[in-house]
């Protein structure tokens, strides 16, 4: 099957770039903030992976050709949290961070077992009403400290706990 759609790869393309060279991804963790711009809670998604096991996830997904990172970012907080999530992309598109995954463990925090990854991470107030779509069954609000904890952080495959818990230093939220 021809895809037709400009900027999707077919599955064996996809399987071959993946391959081949590093594939540009949006991670964004979303938060609440109150009147004064502190983070109050942070929204992770709960996902089902392909051998049916139950994790803590957050938005993430690749960034098309020809696509822009700020369409990319919004184009998956749209997907992930629902058409009216009412998301607020930074005026900078500067990420707070920039993770890394490689198909081999241990050479970062970051493992993705199908390819090389690079990730540009974001931290995105949202103010509307989230609903989970596409493949995620729920979308779960933390504080803070919940986020951090231990049990949340395990539950959060391929380090993206680790992720987590650098954008909560980042926004000042770790003790």
């Amino acid at each position: 099957m021809t895809e037709t759609t400009p900027g999707w790869l077919t599955s064996d393309d996809l399987e071959m770039s993946r391959a081949r060279m590093p594939i540009l991804y949006v991670e964004a963790v979303p938060v609440r903030v109150d009147d004064s711009g502190e983070v109050t809670s942070i929204g992770l998604l709960l996902r089902i992976g392909p051998e049916g096991t139950v994790s803590r996830a957050l938005v993430s997904g690749r960034v098309l050709h020809h696509e822009r990172v700020r369409d990319a970012l919004l184009r998956h907080l749209e997907k992930d949290l629902g058409p009216v999530a009412l998301p607020r992309v930074p005026a900078s598109l500067q990420p707070f961070t920039v993770a890394e995954y490689f198909p081999t463990q241990g050479v970062t925090p970051f493992h993705d077992p199908r390819q090389h990854a690079v990730s540009l991470a974001y931290i995105v107030p949202v103010a509307g009403d989230c609903r989970p779509r596409q493949d995620a069954l729920d979308l779960v609000w933390f504080s803070p400290q919940e986020a951090s904890s231990e049990l949340v952080q395990n539950e959060m495959p391929g380090g993206q706990g680790v992720l987590l818990k650098q954008a909560l230093a980042h926004v000042g939220c770790l003790s």
